[in-house]
């Protein structure tokens, strides 16, 4: 890819973060997925190509750690990575100042489902498993478990019935 060709700081920035889906890997890191798969889920649109070349030029740069887990490689970011949160929270300015109406594509669920399972307070929980059924115009219905120490989504109910995994 082509640079600004200039020595200036947000030239460089750009060039290093500006690529097509790279904020939203930071996002994912700083919600604290750590695994390709588990960083994928929360952005299903994009290609598994696209998102290891974006996880492996933020490597390059230092804004990401990968490590080896018991499960695999993971992902975290470095001290470098922490101080994209604020150009990722600048979400808000979307939230404030672009168009209210999305577009139909703009409206897929399984983000919105996999940010609020990660948002569950499980403290807050009664002992027993609670389920929700989500019902959103133009979508089939969605379901989430909620037990003490885990919550799961999925498009059946329940979300273990055969056929019918959990996400």
């Amino acid at each position: 890819m082509t640079g600004y060709g200039q020595f200036c700081s947000m030239a460089r920035a750009h060039d290093a973060l500006g690529g097509r889906w790279t904020l939203l890997v930071v996002r994912e890191i700083l919600c604290g997925s750590r695994r390709f798969n588990d960083i994928r889920r929360g952005i299903p649109r994009v290609s598994r190509t696209v998102l290891s070349e974006r996880l492996q030029a933020l490597v390059l740069v230092g804004a990401v750690a990968r490590t080896d887990g018991p499960h695999g490689p993971e992902y975290t970011l470095t001290e470098a990575g922490q101080e994209l949160a604020s150009l990722v929270s600048a979400g808000t300015w979307g939230q404030r100042w672009l168009a209210r109406a999305p577009a139909n594509e703009d409206l897929d669920l399984e983000p919105l489902l996999i940010d609020m399972q990660r948002r569950v307070r499980f403290e807050a929980l009664p002992k027993k498993p609670l389920v929700v059924r989500f019902e959103v115009r133009g979508h089939r219905p969605r379901f989430m478990l909620l037990k003490k120490a885990e919550a799961s989504c999925g498009d059946r109910w329940p979300p273990w019935s055969p056929g019918g995994a959990a996400t």
